[in-house]
């Protein structure tokens, strides 16, 4: 079966080289099935080098250069909105805090039909709507910019990885006669104050 190694992102998708579709919907875009037959029966197995979510209008490109458009299939959700624009966004926030995922619109959201107890519970209006889901993406997945990103940590860190731990062992020696050493952890994308700690 054909295999769809590369893809491609909705602004460089090229129309002519497109020659069939998959209408996909917000799970099955996240996390594709093993093998996907595109609306007009042609048939392969997505084998991409790194896991990343598919976007609504992004390709999917076979071993043979040739393109499969993905599309955001409709689907069951709640549209929700609030008298007072403060509910909404902290709607939103609690959401987030709950990892469920959310489309934002001016002044409306779009969420899951599972998440309806959450709505209730702030106070908003929801009504149930079918349509295609295009959620917010999260914020720490880079799979969305087409590119490899590389942390840059300064000359003291140039030898290391993006996650790296290490451990500073030297001793400084100050005018007051005591020395010490220095453990630090570091993680990309994190930047932790004396008192801050964080549960993963």
């Amino acid at each position: 079966m054909l295999r769809a190694t590369t893809l491609i992102r909705k602004a460089a998708v090229r129309a002519d080289a497109v020659v069939d579709r998959v209408t996909l919907d917000h799970a099955a875009r996240q996390a594709p099935p093993a093998t996907l037959t595109g609306a007009g029966g042609l048939g392969f197995t997505p084998a991409l080098a790194k896991a990343a979510s598919l976007e609504d209008g992004d390709a999917l490109r076979l071993e043979d250069g040739r393109l499969i458009l993905v599309e955001a299939a409709a689907e069951a959700l709640l549209e929700v909105r609030a008298t007072n624009p403060a509910r909404l966004l902290r709607l939103a926030w609690q959401l987030g805090g709950s990892h469920v995922p959310a489309e934002i619109a001016a002044e409306v959201l779009y969420v899951p039909a599972s998440a309806a107890e959450l709505v209730r519970g702030q106070g908003c209006a929801a009504t149930p709507v079918t349509r295609a889901f295009k959620p917010e993406r999260e914020a720490h997945d880079h799979s969305q910019c087409g590119h490899d990103h590389s942390h840059d940590h300064g000359p003291s860190h140039a030898d290391h990885g993006p996650a790296h731990s290490h451990e500073h062992a030297q001793e400084h020696t100050h005018d007051h006669g005591h020395s010490h050493g220095h453990a630090h952890d570091h993680a990309p994308g994190h930047v932790h104050g004396p008192d801050c700690k964080h549960d993963h």
